[in-house]
């Protein structure tokens, strides 16, 4: 017997608000939540549902009533499809607004804590243009458009040099133009997939793990110097010759230029030597004079110029006089270490990437910095009674976490030694709410601060400053 398909068809739902991951939200005849990928708040579209779970749908806008005054007209001619750039037919000013209500939501549902007024989000100066770093894939058989399915013709040309189609791990979409990163950058891109095809040059199949090219990755920084990496799936000497000196000659403002041979099953770097062709094997990055090594595996905040607008809050939040004892934990290359360190007495970054440590000393040797230290380890494990007694009772402690926020043996910890100060930066709010729930009995929330790094995507940065509790104690 035939399985019935389950999935309906709403008609006339209105979309009323913007939710997580860059969904819309609507409200189904039956009361349930309709989770939404085409969709704008104010729209009223006819809804065919995807997938059903016992509180909710998920579904795709197949047909539209009215359209939203919130709407704009992408940009990209990619949109729709990339899903690199979700928001993109959202005026700013309301990505904006739902980025705010976001963090507003999950510090109050999940932290369930009492909160201060809630500083209007910083937005971005840039909406598009503003990444320092991407990276795109190489396939030999690209995802196909509809109009090109349904033009009959034999396409002859399968090569892709671009991102993968969300949820398809093995399907990239060709991209000609990107408004994520400033030129060169398409310019090199157009250029690396043109002369490829032209001198059969393979690009990779993730399927059969074949072929030859398999990712490319350029780096900018407000300076203008120039990072790029082609990462190639086995060594074929003259044939990564070929284009990596078509490439410096076409593009002689490369600072650095370098390749990876990678044969694994995934095309992560970290684990893989990266080979310097031409120039030096890293680039600088400047902010407020300081200087900032980035090299092929190094962490940087992508988006160069609200970074520095987020460390300024970070460094407001600290309200640092100079006598202070800072850990930064989750230091990285040690930037918002280096940034507020003239602030305070010392600054003591811990993280657990070793080369990460390995750039934020070098980093604060080049800039003169003397009173840091940093120290590597997973941070569960090295933030510990006896590495706090060797290194001193901090007086201010600056986190900022991944995604998944702090473990709760981290969270214990400062609980421990419960700091006068806490500033924690959030790339992910809801797992911040949780961590700052388990803080509530000790530490009062009094400012909150979000940060728009990411224009066109439903990503938000939150800052909030923590000071303890009058009357709190030590957790023993």
């Amino acid at each position: 017997m035939a399985r019935r398909n389950k999935n309906k068809l709403f008609e006339a739902v209105e979309v009323i608000d913007a939710g997580a991951k860059g969904k819309s939200i609507a409200k189904a005849p039956d009361g349930k939540v309709i989770f939404i990928d085409n969709a704008v708040p104010g729209d009223v579209a006819d809804v065919q549902t995807t997938k059903k779970r016992r509180a909710f749908y998920q579904g795709t806008a197949v047909n539209f009533h009215t359209l939203s005054d919130k709407r704009t007209e992408p940009v990209c001619q990619h949109f729709g499809v990339c899903g690199g750039c979700k928001w993109q037919n959202m005026e700013y000013k309301y990505q904006l607004e739902y980025k705010q209500n976001e963090v507003l939501n999950n510090l109050q549902r999940i932290g369930k804590i009492e909160l201060p007024e809630v500083t209007p989000i910083l937005g971005s100066k840039e909406i598009y243009f503003y990444r320092n770093k991407m990276e795109f894939s190489f396939s030999d058989s690209r995802w196909l458009t509809i109009e090109e399915i349904q033009s009959g013709k034999n396409i002859k040309d399968k090569n892709a040099l671009g991102f993968h189609i969300p949820g398809m791990w093995d399907k990239i979409l060709d991209i000609e133009k990107c408004h994520l990163q400033e030129d060169p950058s398409n310019a090199i891109r157009n250029f690396v997939k043109e002369f490829a095809t032209e001198n059969d040059l393979q690009f990779f199949n993730t399927r059969e793990q074949s072929g030859l090219l398999r990712t490319l990755m350029i780096r900018t920084t407000s300076t203008g110097e120039l990072m790029v990496l082609i990462q190639f799936f086995k060594e074929y000497k003259v044939k990564r010759q070929l284009l990596l000196d078509a490439l410096a000659e076409k593009f002689p403002e490369i600072t650095s230029l370098q390749y990876v041979i990678n044969g694994k099953g995934n095309d992560t770097i970290y684990d893989q030597e990266v080979i310097c062709y031409k120039g030096r094997d890293h680039i600088f990055e400047e902010m407020e004079g300081l200087k900032f090594k980035i090299n092929a595996k190094s962490f940087y905040q992508t988006n160069s110029e609200q970074a520095y607008e987020l460390y300024k809050v970070t460094r407001n939040f600290a309200d640092l006089s100079g006598d202070e004892l800072v850990y930064d934990l989750y230091t990285g290359t040690g930037t918002i270490a280096q940034f507020v360190a003239k602030n305070a007495k010392k600054v003591i970054g811990v993280e657990a990437v070793p080369e990460a440590i390995t750039d934020a000393k070098e980093n604060a040797e080049r800039n003169g910095i003397t009173n840091t230290e940093f120290y590597v380890g997973d941070m569960k494990k090295v933030f510990t009674e006896s590495f706090i007694n060797e290194h001193g009772h901090p007086d201010v402690i600056i986190t900022d976490p991944p995604r998944d926020g702090m473990h709760k043996d981290v969270v214990a910890q400062i609980i421990g030694i419960l700091p006068k100060r806490i500033v924690y930066v959030s790339c992910n709010s809801a797992t911040q709410a949780r961590d700052l729930a388990m803080l509530d009995d000790y530490y009062k929330v009094t400012k909150v601060q979000p940060v728009d790094m990411f224009p066109q995507t439903h990503h938000v940065e939150n800052v909030v400053c923590l000071e303890s509790r009058p009357g709190s104690s030590r957790r023993q």
